[in-house]
């Protein structure tokens, strides 16, 4: 047989198989609008046959829905979002973000850019800000981390506060450790956690600490160096610049 002939036999099974692919895809999604879902554009969703949606959330472009998941009522999946193996809750907006074998609570923010690893757990009216990481833990109602922060293997209570670039510092090098911060707490921005460390209610931690030991319920914690200004320090070391007008 003519090598190019083989070849267009080929690339037509191809087609035919994508095919009805495509349209099996686009059955699911047309399944799911007649349940009372909306599509920002109904013809780039991906849906396992597997996934439930509830009615009057909102998915929008780009969005791959997999396996064990189940999306609550009122919400809204924003633009290339991959949701796998998880359950969210009731008026739930998740913008941009991947969330993996997790569950997150009713009317919660999820994202943009945030990453919620396996057996991460979220609650009710809680936000998870751009750029946050949070992989097997749980972040209890109300609770929020807004940007730029890792939370592994940790426990953290309700209406606590993680300032930015808050880092929950798990891994030794050897094992995992685990660490827990309990209710009303406010962690400060810039602030390692070096497991295991507990932080108690309503307990603050100054920002720019490195925590190494448990604070106690309503405690401050301050762990850095105090400030020292050498005063003239720029100009006697010649790096004094002069500004162009």
């Amino acid at each position: 047989m003519d090598d190019n002939k083989l070849t267009a036999e080929c690339m037509e099974q191809i087609e035919i198989q994508e095919q009805r692919k495509e349209d099996a895809r686009l059955q699911i999604v047309a399944g799911h609008i007649h349940r009372g879902v909306e599509f920002t554009d109904w013809k780039h969703a991906y849906i396992d046959t597997t996934v439930t949606i509830g009615r009057g959330t909102k998915i929008g472009p780009g969005v791959i829905l997999e396996g064990d998941t189940s999306i609550g009522e009122n919400c809204i999946i924003g633009q290339n979002c991959r949701i796998c193996d998880s359950v969210i809750g009731d008026g739930t907006e998740v913008q941009s973000s991947v969330i993996v074998q997790s569950r997150v609570g009713k009317e919660t923010k999820i994202g943009p850019f945030a990453y919620l690893r396996p057996n991460s757990t979220v609650g009710d009216h809680a936000k998870v800000g751009d750029f946050v990481e949070i992989k097997n833990s749980t972040l209890g109602d109300g609770a929020k981390a807004s940007h730029l922060t890792y939370i592994g293997d940790s426990d953290v209570g309700c209406d606590v506060n993680l300032g930015c670039g808050v880092v929950f510092v798990n891994y030794d090098g050897t094992s995992k450790h685990r660490s827990t911060v309990k209710d009303g707490a406010f962690i400060g921005c810039n602030t390692n956690l070096i497991s295991p460390v507990s932080v108690g209610e309503n307990a603050y931690v100054a920002a720019g600490t490195t925590l190494t030991k448990d604070v106690p319920d309503g405690a401050l914690a301050v762990a850095r160096a105090r400030q020292t200004n050498l005063e003239g320090w720029v100009e006697k070391r010649g790096l004094l610049k002069k500004h162009k007008k």
